[in-house]
């Protein structure tokens, strides 16, 4: 299988999903369509609610926007383009969200505005902080409540109480909110609904500050103890709107500060729950690849080999729970096998991450991580440069280097080898990596990020994790005719495939020596070895991809 993607992957760019705007409009269409209500239900409330769109931008499976409209008489979307997300990183000052991301995220929004418009309202688009936009708005239309979904880690939640001590401020005009309870000296409430998980917050067995410090504790549990809830579904229509004058403008990457750039080898992805929707129907139904995910999973070239769900998961354009359907569903229809349940598995990883952000807090972000262990980190910017540049000169590192700068994307396995040898082999402070990551990843969340960057660090709550990857004995189990390198490293094409993890004085001078093992091909029962090895590391830096 993995032999059969590299031939396809031979192809210079590979848009993900692999349909054209009208097909992704048809997958999007039907799908919501089965998911709309067959009647309509009843409104209950009264006035006008703010939408407050963050990292759920989409409809489908949204509670946030079902409950502002089922509260209301009219519904404001809006969508703040706040500047701190196109400023700098906390340590090392690298950009906050990077050229590939940016893009990502305006093509969210330009979807997310055209799959509103059909379902009778809009998107306000701002440029400036949630805490001055929201207030100002709902003072304008007599917001009674804004409705957003919760966050975890401390960024995002310094922004929620801004914007409720802003909204309890606000004077709203006597008349207007939910029911003439209302007095005109009420401020703007907030109302902040959990939707980022597979698995509800209100529903896992403990509460998140007695959340298991071992993954497969926290597997177990709620897999024996939780049901999942159905996802929700909306309205044909969702209108009307207030009346606004101005909706903005889609962004462009210039209004940000950032240089566009456009992806031209390997990888390109299209923001947006049309383009979620679609590459989950490409995926699982058009080419039957849930079918063998587990066996190809720890791929690392073309589209094919894993799901690639996660940068529509971290922007919120596409719902855990409507995965979990569609493989149930899968299963019905078709098969279950070990491969559906994996992939299930990997969105319990990402639950973890989220609830153990509430868990930790801070500390993951520290350099000590959760367990407060003391190491001394070099932090030589020479190094961490050849590092990042793909520039080391061990061919497996740069290849999956210059695929995350030109695309955005990195394989699960190779986040797990190019983190190892920063952190072991280099010694490099693993918060610059997490912070690079940071600002390359479309898919990046602080959550998953940090979560497994402490992991591979060793400084993550399960000190069982603290392992090394072998540069050798990964090249030779996951890439062993050196068709990923050869892909990124044209220069090593033309070498025999057994010279181009190996290509001595060819190549670049390596860097640093590696602490543990040899840098010449093993053999074949070596091979097998680091082959088990790979299954035992799989606990090791989870997202759904």
């Amino acid at each position: 299988m993995l032999c059969s993607n590299a031939v396809r992957a031979a192809q210079t760019l590979h848009p993900v999903p692999g349909f054209g705007s009208d097909g992704m409009e048809q997958v999007a269409q039907q799908t919501l369509t089965r998911y709309t209500f067959d009647g309509v239900p009843q409104r209950k409330g009264k006035g006008v609610a703010i939408v407050w769109f963050r990292n759920d931008l989409r409809i489908l499976d949204n509670e946030v926007l079902y409950k502002a409209w089922i509260s209301s008489e009219a519904v404001l979307p809006v969508y703040c383009v706040d500047p701190r997300l196109f400023g700098a990183t906390h340590y090392f000052g690298f950009p906050k969200t990077g050229a590939l991301r940016a893009q990502f995220l305006i093509e969210c929004l330009a979807d997310l505005k055209r799959n509103l418009m059909k379902r009778g309202l809009n998107l306000l688009i701002q440029q400036g902080k949630p805490e001055q936009i929201l207030p100002t708005l709902a003072k304008a239309y007599g917001v009674h409540t804004v409705y957003a979904q919760k966050e975890t880690c401390s960024e995002e939640l310094n922004v929620e109480r801004l914007v409720s001590k802003k909204l309890q401020k606000v004077v709203l005009p006597s008349g207007e909110g939910v029911s003439s309870k209302h007095k005109p000296t009420n401020g703007t409430k907030v109302e902040l609904i959990w939707g980022c998980t597979m698995y509800h917050i209100d529903d896992v067995p403990f509460s998140c500050t007695s959340l298991p410090d071992v993954y497969t504790q926290f597997r177990k549990s709620v897999e024996s103890k939780s049901t999942i809830r159905s996802c929700i579904k909306v309205p044909a229509s969702l209108g009307p709107t207030p009346d606004v004058k101005d909706w903005g403008c889609i962004p462009e990457a210039s209004t940000l500060g950032i240089q566009s750039e456009k992806v031209n080898k390997g990888m390109s992805f299209t923001g947006g729950e049309s383009a979620a929707l679609s590459r989950v129907h490409e995926y699982f139904w058009k080419k039957d690849l849930l079918r063998t995910y587990k066996v190809t999973r720890n791929g690392m070239l073309g589209p094919d080999y894993s799901t690639k769900f996660s940068p529509w998961l971290a922007s919120g354009s596409l719902s855990p729970r409507f995965i979990y359907e569609e493989v149930k569903r899968y299963e019905k229809q078709r098969e279950s096998n070990d491969s559906t349940y994996w992939v299930l598995f990997e969105l319990i990883w990402r639950d973890y991450f989220r609830f153990l952000s509430i868990k930790e807090g801070n500390s993951l972000f520290h350099v000590g991580g959760p367990r407060s262990v003391r190491t001394n980190w070099s932090q030589d910017q020479a190094l961490f440069d050849a590092w990042r540049n793909g520039q080391t000169g061990y061919p497996l590192i740069d290849a999956n280097m210059k695929e995350l700068s030109a695309t955005g994307f990195m394989s699960n396995r190779g986040r797990q080898i190019v983190c190892s040898f920063l952190v072991r082999d280099m010694g490099i402070d693993w918060r610059m990596g997490a912070e690079w990551f940071e600002t390359c990843l479309l898919d990046y969340d602080p959550c998953s990020n940090y979560g497994n960057w402490t992991y591979g660090a060793g400084v993550g709550n399960d000190p069982r994790e603290d392992r090394y990857f072998s540069i050798p004995k990964q090249a030779q189990s996951y890439d062993p005719d050196g068709e990923f390198v050869a892909y990124w490293l044209p220069q090593l094409k033309p070498l025999p495939k057994e010279k181009r993890h190996y290509p001595g004085m060819m190549y670049i001078k390596p860097v640093v020596a590696l602490k543990f093992g040899n840098t010449k091909p093993t053999n074949s029962k070596a091979t097998a070895s680091g082959a088990r090895r790979g299954g035992m590391e799989e606990k090791k830096w989870k997202r759904m991809q």
